[in-house]
């Protein structure tokens, strides 16, 4: 498959062009955009082999040689994906994909329409670990809980490993139409909530959405109440909040807890399910870990005893996973995973949890 890759920041450097370079017999890059030319110019030399580089995603999409396209660019990726799928290109956009459930069922129908593959890289649902936490779900009775905790680091510890190359020749341009997306789903709330909105939920409480869903199953979400300290009307935060949700999830209890602990320099993420009959933990490793494993520890009763399984996923992390399904559904007419229309049930919930903030 020959591949555009628009937007060349820290994910693209920290993780997807590593990931590209591991799948050459399955990708050949040919061309990358950023808006930085330096940096464009720079990565295309070091990636190998004939790789345009420009600093306009229209080049990209106008080009030829591009057969699908790897969306990397700050903030959501609607507006780039309209124009990507218009254009004929297979798209497969990072988080934050949309802000609102409209765009989410547009985009998934005019995919549908072009005959084309639309996946958002919500990376989480791909770990190889998924399957067997899926599965020894029924092991558990009756879900009576399901416990969501995410400890979030300050962003530079977490990828201070990583090469990370910048340049002050790029012009950044307004994001017009994303902070209008942005008002225009949390309603007539304003500040703080639309910033919490696009960067704490959106930016990361989707990707536990994702897991969820991946989990269960599209359940009905109800958001009875949601926290954050501090927060003042029309005052935008200057750092992210602790966000705590309750509600319910399909037949259990929901709750949720985000949490902005800059001066400790480890990720840390839970999922857990609490059953009638037994437990499951679900640990997800950072973004920035390039071959750190999930791990799983799944607690049941066994002819009157207490049994525990504790068990990793292999080195190829989520992030790989969902390159191999994306080139399979584009190759193979494999089935996407992770669709527009899934994010536009995850856009949802985020939606119920930021109004409840008021």
């Amino acid at each position: 498959m020959r591949l555009g890759v628009i937007g060349l920041g820290l994910i693209a450097q920290a993780v997807h062009l590593q990931n590209l370079q591991a799948l050459r017999e399955k990708y050949q890059v040919t061309h990358v955009c950023d808006l930085s030319a330096t940096l464009a110019a720079q990565i295309a030399a070091e990636h190998g082999g004939p790789v345009r580089h420009s600093t306009d995603a229209a080049d990209v999409l106008a080009d030829p040689e591009v057969d699908a396209v790897l969306l990397l660019t700050p903030g959501t990726h609607a507006d780039l994906t309209r124009r990507a799928l218009e254009a004929g290109k297979h798209v497969l956009a990072e988080k934050p994909f949309a802000h609102t459930v409209g765009e989410c069922t547009e985009l998934d129908a005019l995919a549908a329409a072009k005959g084309l593959v639309l996946q958002v890289a919500y990376m989480k649902m791909y770990d190889p670990i998924m399957d067997r936490a899926r599965a020894e779900l029924a092991n558990l009775g009756a879900v009576r809980l399901v416990r969501v905790t995410v400890l979030h680091p300050a962003d530079r510890p977490q990828f201070s490993h990583q090469r990370y190359l910048r340049y002050t020749d790029a012009v950044v341009p307004d994001d017009d139409y994303g902070r209008q997306k942005a008002f225009e789903a949390v309603g007539d709330l304003g500040e703080p909530y639309v910033s919490i909105y696009a960067n704490v939920l959106q930016g990361s409480v989707v990707h536990e959405l994702s897991v969820l869903r991946a989990l269960f199953g599209e359940q009905p979400i109800s958001i009875a109440h949601a926290q954050a300290a501090g927060l003042k009307p029309g005052v935008k935060l200057e750092e992210p909040p602790q966000l705590q949700a309750l509600g319910t999830f399909g037949e259990a209890q929901l709750s949720l807890s985000w949490n902005w602990l800059p001066d400790y320099p480890d990720y840390g993420e839970e999922i857990a399910v609490f059953g009638s009959a037994g437990r499951l933990y679900l640990n997800m490793p950072g973004p920035y870990l390039r071959d750190a494993r999930a791990s799983l520890v799944v607690e049941t009763i066994q002819g009157g005893e207490r049994a525990g399984t504790h068990l990793r996923s292999d080195h190829r992390t989520g992030f790989l996973h969902e390159l191999l399904a994306f080139h399979a559904s584009v190759t193979e007419g494999a089935p996407v995973l992770s669709t527009a229309a899934g994010a536009a049930y995850d856009t949802a919930a985020l939606q119920q949890i930021a109004r409840s903030l008021v």
